[in-house]
């Protein structure tokens, strides 16, 4: 396969910046994530169970606002903007938790911050797909999800360093400064350098069809709704595993359990940068379907290696393994969207939509997990999350290959006037 030709010097730059982007944006996007878990725990005294409930409320406000957030990204040119916007309400409906303790006053800004969350990764993927065209979409999005881990893991060491020293409100400041500098990472992206028909997946001109999103072209593409079932039960069993392993770490080790938490997802995130490059440079060459039964593989071992020890080398060791999973999902995903959606004008409309089917499985994750600790206790729970990730498997494993040379044409209806 003959590579894509030396990228003009507006591309270059603009190329630098995304690295920038989504290596300070790393640690904003998802919130506190697993860290709100261990706060409340660990400052407020929450049970697991009303800790699941906000988790859940917040994935589901998300959920809502999936869909909308990626419609949005098709008909909007103000893309930097838009990022900015969020980074800001994110980093704000965080820095107030340590003024407030009532449960529906933590619910509604984590829900904030969630729909505010929607938008970073259709966002991300339209200006990328916008700057770099679809032939170099897989390496731009395996360079996007390396530096995206980089920017975590760095995060997370900062986190569990400071959080050792200052105790777990130390992370509320650390997002805060990382915003700043995404924000100022955002700005350097050149505006020109965005193709906006490009970004929202619409035909090479002057075959063009600009018009607005459309859902109903989603339920037209086998291939599609099986790829957003399989997130969907990727996902039900994936986003409660860590905050699990967090909040087990706090009952054993109640003093160091957000800087072991932080060594957690340290380990994951070194492994995830080699994940997401490979993505990045295999996915054209040995197609999608090999690298997506690779990641999901792994998160069935996960749940069932999870329970045998609560010795926190075990649970940092067993982490290790998401790296791999969540590296390869997170740079393939968007690829995958795309390969689906090509041609059709509607790209962020669609990924929104597939993640607003994998969002049902991540906000209805960690509520049934913590309802299964409340009754039978970690061990149950790990293990069902398992079985719901093997189902995951088998359905993926009946997918079909959506590589584009594969010779597949993409069955999801083209941009009409009339939609």
């Amino acid at each position: 396969m003959n590579p894509p030709p030396p990228a003009p010097l507006p591309v270059r730059s603009a190329d630098r910046a995304l690295d920038a982007v989504n290596f300070f944006l790393a640690d904003v996007r998802d919130g506190l994530g697993p860290y709100l878990a261990i706060y409340l725990l660990a400052v407020h005294k929450w049970d697991p169970a009303s800790i699941g409930l906000v988790m859940t409320v917040a994935g589901l406000a998300a959920l809502l606002a999936q869909t909308p957030a990626g419609a949005l990204m098709d008909r909007v040119n103000a893309k930097r903007a838009t990022v900015v916007i969020a980074a800001l309400l994110v980093t704000g409906s965080c820095v107030v938790l340590p003024w407030i303790t009532s449960f529906t006053l933590v619910a509604a800004t984590q829900a904030v911050s969630a729909v505010a969350g929607t938008v970073f990764a259709p966002a991300i993927a339209a200006i990328s797909l916008g700057i770099v065209g679809p032939r170099a979409f897989a390496r731009r999005m395996g360079r996007n999800e390396t530096f995206n881990h980089a920017g975590n893991a760095v995060a997370a060491v900062l986190a569990g360093g400071l959080a050792y020293i200052g105790g777990p409100v130390v992370v509320f400041y650390l997002m805060a400064a990382l915003t700043l500098a995404s924000v100022a990472a955002v700005l350097m992206v050149p505006a020109k350098a965005i193709d906006h028909e490009q970004a929202r997946g619409s035909p090479a001109a002057p075959e063009r069809q600009p018009g607005p999103s459309s859902f109903g072209m989603l339920l037209r593409d086998r291939t599609l709704l099986m790829l957003a079932a399989c997130c969907a039960l990727f996902h039900l069993a994936n986003a409660a595993m860590l905050p699990l392993v967090g909040q087990k770490l706090s009952h054993t080790n109640p003093a160091l359990a957000t800087t072991l938490t932080a060594a957690c997802i340290v380990a994951a995130q070194l492994v995830m940068v080699p994940a997401a490059m490979l993505v990045g440079t295999r996915a054209d060459v040995w197609g999608r379907k090999p690298l997506l039964l690779a990641g999901f593989l792994i998160l069935p071992i996960r749940g069932v290696l999870y329970p045998l020890s609560d010795a926190p080398a075990w649970l940092l060791g067993v982490q290790l393994l998401d790296g791999i999973g969540a590296g390869i999902f997170g740079a393939l995903l968007p690829v995958m969207v795309s390969d689906l959606a090509q041609g059709t004008g509607r790209f962020n409309v669609t990924l929104g939509a597939v993640s607003t089917v994998f969002g049902l499985g991540a906000a209805l994750s960690p509520g049934l997990a913590g309802v299964i600790v409340q009754f039978a206790g970690y061990d149950v729970a790990f293990l069902t999350l398992a079985a719901i990730a093997a189902l995951a498997f088998v359905l993926a494993m009946a997918m079909p290959e959506t590589r584009p040379h594969t010779g597949r044409a993409s069955t999801v209806a083209a941009p009409t006037d009339a939609t």
